[in-house]
């Protein structure tokens, strides 16, 4: 996606630690040689306890209109506002760069550079289930094509983009319908890119290969939970959770890509809201790929890059054992990206 300039963001405010984290956002932005303008949409635990619906509707017309959002995290009381907002904007896909940063303690050897491409909806989070009696319960797992071809669309083009291969991850050995189809259709992908390598590996398989040789694996395209698991076993195994960013993506019927949300995989932290000592590293990437998303992608690398500079100069908030707090952490990145 490209944009002209004035570049406008939908900003989606959560609990605990989002004030926190939009302020580093908007010291970044304001840093940069470009005019940002950001659509504020109050989405607290709050604003949603007494008006919820209006709290939804706002950011719908917010995303409507820019097309693109920040979003922070938010407290779930009874409706997820993460599922909220998948299931109005139609996203299919999410997803999440991991990589190793030097200077940050690991406990694997290797290097890992690795994109997980999730399926957004179905699998076995689609449907909570029910009770059956004292002793049983049950749920329906969906898998479906549509997503599945969406998200294996976008993992074959990014593979393509970055010079990578691509592997599809499933039980389908095991689930012979759902993840089989959800293989038949990534296969189907596949051969629209003949100079992008593909390999289907059982998920449980490919969780050890991982651990165990990081650097063999790029592009990773899974069902729903499946992608959940592995980010987030990815992003331990480059030392915090905290590190990691995510995108969600929705499409129009060709394919293009229609909506895009970006936000810190963390969450609301309320031990320390306030207090000034959260990481907003991964908020800062979440916005790092917003920009590289809407055509800015010099200004993109530049913000991951400045990032990462300063957690390896070991200049680190206190959860990576620096001294800095949010406030200083994000200053020394802006006198990064100069």
């Amino acid at each position: 996606m490209s944009t002209s300039l004035p570049l406008e963001i939908a900003e989606f405010h959560g609990d605990g630690i989002s004030s926190e984290l939009s302020a580093a956002v908007h010291a970044v932005a304001d840093a940069l040689p470009i005019d940002i303008t950001f659509h504020d949409v109050d989405l607290t635990l709050e604003r949603r306890r007494t008006d919820a619906e209006g709290s939804y509707n706002d950011a719908e017309k917010a995303m409507r209109k820019c097309r693109v959002a920040m979003k922070y995290p938010t407290v779930t009381e009874d409706a997820s506002p993460n599922k909220v907002l998948r299931d109005r904007f139609d996203f299919s896909v999410i997803h999440r760069p991991v990589a190793t940063i030097p200077g940050v303690e690991t406990r694997i050897r290797g290097t890992v550079d690795l994109h997980v491409v999730r399926i957004a909806t179905g699998g076995t989070y689609e449907d909570p289930g029910r009770r059956i009696g004292a002793d049983s319960a049950i749920s329906i797992r969906l898998i479906e094509r549509r997503p599945s071809f969406q998200a294996s669309m976008f993992a074959f083009k990014l593979a393509e983009r970055i010079g990578a291969n691509v592997t599809s991850a499933s039980k389908y050995t095991i689930q012979r319908n759902t993840d089989s189809l959800f293989e038949e259709v990534a296969a189907g992908v596949a051969q629209k890119f003949p100079n992008v390598g593909h390999e289907s590996e059982l998920f449980d398989a490919l969780l050890a290969k991982l651990i165990m040789n990081p650097e063999g694996y790029r592009v990773v395209v899974t069902p729903n939970e499946y992608g959940d698991f592995l980010s987030d076993a990815a992003c331990g195994m480059i030392g915090s959770i905290g590190l990691g960013a995510s995108a969600s993506y929705s499409f129009d019927n060709d394919g293009n890509i229609l909506l895009a949300m970006f936000d810190p995989a963390g969450g609301t932290a309320p031990d320390i809201a306030g207090k000034g000592l959260c990481n907003p590293s991964a908020a800062l990437w979440a916005f790092s790929m917003l920009l590289d998303h809407v055509g800015q992608c010099e200004l993109g690398a530049k913000l991951d890059a400045a990032v990462r500079s300063v957690i390896s100069s070991g200049n680190t908030t206190g959860d990576l054992g620096g001294s800095l707090n949010t406030e200083q952490f994000t200053k020394a990145v802006v006198l990064e990206m100069g």
